[in-house]
């Protein structure tokens, strides 16, 4: 069958790889085309669009690139409408995905959904439009499926793919020597894959590393973006820039400091200690403080519905208190207590096999159309 798949962020592409691996066991003859990144391509198929060119960070962010959204949404609808798939795929960003979902519904093409929008954070009655033109939802958060369930629509719940992912892993027995890390414990920096992510935050996380000399910090660098770029952060600092390293980092590391989004939830579940930080742009804050409805922004406080790890948003998010959460992480009771709360959460997400399950039930709706 014609599988086509939107991802349009990093995750994404990475959920989007482990699906289309899982797809290939369950379809002998599967053909995919597809908007994603660099681990989608490895999977075979055909790249239409890079995620670099899509990944667009709140409100504002948005509205300065309309046209550049507005032309992918049209390279999108003129695409699916020319291959003509058997079904389309789309995995989470919903500013982009239920537009071309309301398209593709119009269209006459089957539309399953891969990891839903977070519609229980804000403006709930986005669910109505999606009753109307998702045919199936895939949920990766627990929570969800009860949340779907009061709005009259029935979802499949079906784990969470990060487990997939770290369950595929192997630690590379040498990724110290061969990045020269030392043998000082390593504090790890993720500050996303978003241009705007990576603007507002690693100047905030770079700012500390004088305040911790006996520890060795590295980037986790986002592939679509050159050593360049971030040398103009790191300047003369002594900080490892390490490029599609992020599980090997996490692996060694002994504590991080983490942009909010996906990277939290891996870092947990990877048992480092972290602390959360986020900045968005002053509009798009106030506008989100308006309308978001919940009390965590971090996967982790999300899933457990409490705070195990410390979130600093905007104005918190600053070199002092990034450098007093980090020191209580690095020892003591603090660290103590994050690593004993973790085991809950890992208790909670449950076993991997997220994508295996999502396969085999987008294969059997898509076959029995």
């Amino acid at each position: 069958m014609k599988y086509y798949l939107i991802a349009g962020e990093a995750s994404g592409d990475l959920h989007g790889a482990n699906l289309m691996k899982a797809l290939k066991e369950e379809d002998d003859q599967p053909v995919f085309r597809y908007f994603g990144g660099d681990k989608m391509k490895v999977e075979g198929g055909e790249l239409v669009k890079h995620y670099a060119d899509m990944a667009f960070m709140g409100f504002t962010e948005v509205i300065l690139n309309l046209r550049t959204i507005f032309k992918n949404l049209k390279t999108a609808k003129d695409d699916i409408l020319s291959w003509k798939p058997d079904v389309l795929i789309l995995i989470d960003f919903p500013g982009f995905n239920l537009k071309i979902a309301e398209f593709a519904k119009a269209n006459g093409i089957k539309v399953c959904y891969y990891i839903s929008p977070k519609v229980w954070a804000w403006n709930q009655k986005r669910v109505l439009k999606i009753k109307r033109v998702v045919d199936h939802m895939f949920c990766i958060l627990p929570f969800e499926v009860d949340f779907y369930k009061e709005w009259g629509m029935h979802v499949d719940y079906v784990g969470n793919p990060l487990l997939d992912e770290i369950a595929q892993f192997t630690p590379d027995p040498q990724f110290r020597e061969n990045h020269q890390l030392g043998n000082q414990k390593i504090i790890a920096l993720l500050p996303g894959s978003r241009k705007q992510e990576i603007e507002r935050l690693l100047p905030v996380m770079l700012s500390v590393t004088e305040q911790f000399p006996e520890y060795t910090f590295a980037i986790a660098a986002a592939p679509t973006f050159t050593e360049t770029y971030y040398q103009q952060y790191i300047g003369n600092k002594n900080v490892k820039l390490l490029f599609s390293s992020t599980y090997n980092l996490l692996h060694v590391a002994h504590a991080a400091i983490v942009a909010s989004g996906t990277a939290t939830l891996e870092t947990a579940l990877f048992e480092v200690p972290q602390v959360v930080v986020y900045k968005g742009g002053t509009i798009s804050i106030a506008i989100a403080r308006l309308l978001v409805k919940i009390r965590f922004i971090s996967l982790v406080n999300l899933i457990v519905d409490k705070k195990i790890v410390t979130e600093l948003i905007q104005e918190d998010c600053n070199t002092q208190k990034v450098s007093q959460e980090l020191n209580l992480i690095t020892k003591g009771n603090g660290r103590t207590q994050m690593l004993a709360e973790y085991k809950t959460l890992l208790k909670r997400m449950g076993n991997p096999g997220a994508s295996e399950k999502t396969a085999r039930l987008i294969f059997k709706y898509t076959r029995s159309k």
